[in-house]
């Protein structure tokens, strides 16, 4: 059958979010005394939760990476959401794929506020039915979560939809939720993380290929 209703994450696969989450993990850290110079060793907070990514590279407690997630917060929503750049062609396939009859959706784990703030200021919103992702009070950040949710708030069947993204977690929370997976390598995934993909494209035309336009 073929998959007619897609679903996007946000980072790493529609836009390059690179300078504002990295300048906004360095603004938290900095919160905590801990001085980071190097943008790029920063890079591995572009994908997954972020409460969980303070824990992981920094030690940080339970409480405190909750806490880090606050501060990290004040520069994101105000400048780091914005330090972003949208993916050359991405317009154009959206344009491509809404025209033909394709149904499009994103889902990722930043809240839903700030990724309609991005694909609004971007023009990109229009041609999504729907913006699914997390809560600010930290719920629903894990990506089978939201995909899960996008699915159910839009009674997408299964067999109809494919996930498209950039990282592990969006490759295996399709495969949570029983629909097919996309990986793109432009994005910040490393080789290893699509080896579960249903297909994998090197560029953003070549998501357009998988797809059948």
């Amino acid at each position: 059958m073929k998959k007619t209703n897609i679903l996007f994450d946000l980072d790493g696969t529609l836009t390059d979010p690179m300078i504002g989450i990295t300048k906004s993990v360095q603004y938290a850290l900095a919160h905590y005394g801990i001085e980071v110079s190097d943008l790029q060793s920063l890079v591995p907070f572009i994908g997954p939760p972020l409460k969980g990514s303070f824990e992981k590279y920094y030690g940080f407690c339970d409480a405190q990476a909750e806490d880090a997630v606050r501060v990290y917060r004040e520069y994101f929503s105000q400048t780091g959401l914005f330090e972003n750049a949208v993916y050359p062609g991405i317009p154009e396939l959206l344009k491509k794929l809404t025209e033909q009859g394709f149904q499009l959706y994103v889902a990722t784990s930043k809240p839903t506020v700030f990724a309609t703030q991005i694909l609004d200021h971007f023009g990109l919103s229009c041609y999504f039915n729907f913006i699914g992702g997390s809560l600010l009070s930290g719920e629903r950040v894990e990506k089978d979560d939201v995909i899960r949710y996008v699915l159910r708030e839009n009674n997408i069947k299964k067999e109809t939809a494919t996930m498209v993204g950039d990282r592990i977690f969006d490759i295996e929370g399709a495969k949570k939720c029983g629909i097919s997976a996309i990986g793109v390598r432009y994005g910040y995934g490393e080789p290893d993380e699509f080896v579960k993909a249903d297909a994998v494209a090197d560029t953003v035309e070549e998501i357009g290929r998988i797809l059948g336009i």
